[in-house]
């Protein structure tokens, strides 16, 4: 049975939902996860947990071969908090993984992956190092490379801009990675970066310098390869002092409309490129969004959509290499390998993906733009 006869299945019947902790015994899969469920970036860490939750429900309800048994443990966005969390998934009996939810924790959770032979589908982890010489550690989201060039290329394409700004976090490799192929693609493209300044922790609340070295060097757009913290402050300082440029932001903007206490009108006209459309008439989408609303009061973000893909690639690969849940993990990680490198996926983020042996996926991104205070289609 492959993924769309089990969504069929899911709408075609009742919605069972099994509680996170729910013991499904040697008939289940055990699926475990990292991320930041409190603290600065627990945006991202819920939504994900969030997303593979209701994938997971729905598969288990739709009563076909595989079943799963889900548990996240929170890290707080901190690296050594994230491998306490792994291993507390690993003692729990964890066989496949769903990594960490940010990059940083990511990193140091898929040594951990590699070394115990427990296979590892990030939902948005997405710098090149996480899977960089790990067979068996893979991404759901785009790589940091591929979506500074994509933005670039969007850029061009659409002429937006000939004049660019770029505002970027220097000791955060999400943000530096974006930031270094956006620039290398820029420039062969013909678009003139003029401004191309950086802050680090410590220095990330007042951002008067880059604005005004943005704005006294004409810039009409600016870049932001950054999460939506240090962004909503841009934004909101960029008001203050009457600055006005196109915004273009990346994935990890993506929640600063659910920011407590963060003005949606400072948002209005930010573009950035996604992978997953809330607006979409989609049919899977639909009933996603539907269910999320119902569940959580609020729309889902990518975050939440890349891990409600992960399990449903999780459940289409375990089927398809007559994967039990009697297995040990590295047996399941030899199989999941198999899979992933040849396999083809569609899901909520995009149709028909791909992954290469080094753990990247392809799929193509979205266009979209803030409107009254949600997200709208660009194309």
């Amino acid at each position: 049975m492959n993924t769309k006869k089990i969504f069929a299945l899911f709408l075609s019947a009742a919605l069972v939902a099994a509680p996170v902790g729910l013991a499904w015994g040697a008939e289940a899969f055990k699926l475990g996860g990292t991320g930041p469920l409190t603290g600065g970036a627990a945006i991202y860490g819920n939504a994900a947990k969030n997303g593979a939750q209701i994938a997971v429900d729905e598969i288990n309800a739709a009563g076909g071969a595989v079943k799963f048994e889900l548990r996240y443990e929170d890290d707080t966005h901190d690296t050594e908090k994230a491998v306490n969390a792994y291993n507390a998934l690993k003692d729990w009996g964890m066989q496949i993984s769903l990594g960490s939810v940010t990059t940083k924790p990511c990193e140091a959770t898929s040594v951990e992956n590699f070394a115990d032979r427990i296979f590892a589908l990030t939902p948005s982890a997405s710098a090149a190092s996480v899977t960089a010489g790990k067979d068996n550690v893979f991404q759901m989201c785009f790589v940091d490379p591929n979506q500074g060039s994509a933005s670039a290329q969007y850029m061009s394409n659409k002429s937006l801009a000939k004049k660019v700004a770029v505002i970027w976090k220097n000791d955060d490799v999400y943000s530096k990675g974006i930031r270094d192929t956006f620039v290398e693609r820029a420039k062969a493209l013909g678009l003139d970066v003029v401004s191309d300044t950086a802050f680090a922790d410590g220095n990330d609340t007042d951002f008067s310098v880059q604005l005004t070295d943005a704005r006294d060097k004409g810039a009409e757009l600016v870049f932001l390869p950054m999460y939506y913290q240090p962004a909503s402050l841009i934004l909101a300082q960029a008001a203050a002092m009457g600055y006005a440029p196109k915004w273009f932001g990346v994935d990890g903007m993506d929640g600063i409309l659910t920011m407590e206490g963060f003005d949606k009108a400072l948002a209005e006209g930010v573009m950035l490129l996604t992978p997953f459309n809330a607006d979409s008439k989609d049919a899977r989408t639909v009933a996603f969004v539907a269910e999320y609303q119902k569940r959580h009061g609020e729309v889902p973000n990518q975050f939440a959509a890349d891990g409600y893909d992960c399990v449903y690639a999780y459940a289409q690969a375990l089927e398809a290499s007559g994967a039990t849940p009697d297995m040990s993990a590295e047996e399941i990680n030899d199989l999941m390998i198999e899979q992933f490198t040849s396999m083809t996926f569609s899901g909520l983020t995009g149709d028909n993906m791909t992954w290469s042996k080094a753990g990247e996926v392809t799929k193509d991104p979205k266009g979209m733009i803030i409107k009254n205070g949600a997200y709208v289609g660009l194309d």
